[in-house]
């Protein structure tokens, strides 16, 4: 042990007592505000994003538009089904995986007309186009959600 290893135990700073004159630490009249202008007053508080009057940030950016929380399905064609083997059982994950979709919305993923089916497949935990719908069956799959 050496001067260089030595622990003060009362590490914490005294707080500077502004305005209490030149002996307080934070130099007299002016109390560590500098000297002129709106910050430099009593009583000021300004708002948050204020620029002394120019137009600022947020307002100079574009608007963003809208809510737009809600994503649609999505959309895949009858035809694209048809690389599945027959009796397959397919689901949004099996696309995934096949790498036929890229991602699956929280709207789930719709099946649109676009072509025709012509394997029996099982289809499970999709939403249905009318022209799908009918296709669908008329190729003798079964439908399930």
């Amino acid at each position: 042990m050496d001067l260089s290893n030595l622990v003060s135990l009362n590490t914490k700073r005294k707080k500077k007592r502004l305005g209490r004159g030149y002996g307080s630490g934070k130099g007299g009249h002016t109390v560590g505000r500098g000297m002129k202008g709106q910050k430099s007053r009593t009583g000021h508080n300004l708002a948050v994003g204020f620029e002394g009057g120019q137009v600022p940030l947020y307002k100079r950016l574009p608007q963003l538009g809208g809510f737009k929380a809600l994503k649609k399905p999505v959309a895949i064609r009858l035809s694209e089904l048809n690389k599945f083997a027959e009796g397959t059982e397919v689901s949004p994950e099996t696309l995934l995986k096949k790498r036929i979709i890229r991602n699956i919305t929280r709207q789930g993923v719709k099946i649109i007309g676009g072509g025709s089916l012509k394997k029996k497949l099982i289809l499970k935990g999709f939403s249905y186009s009318k022209g799908a719908f009918e296709e669908a069956k008329k190729s003798g799959s079964t439908l399930n959600d």
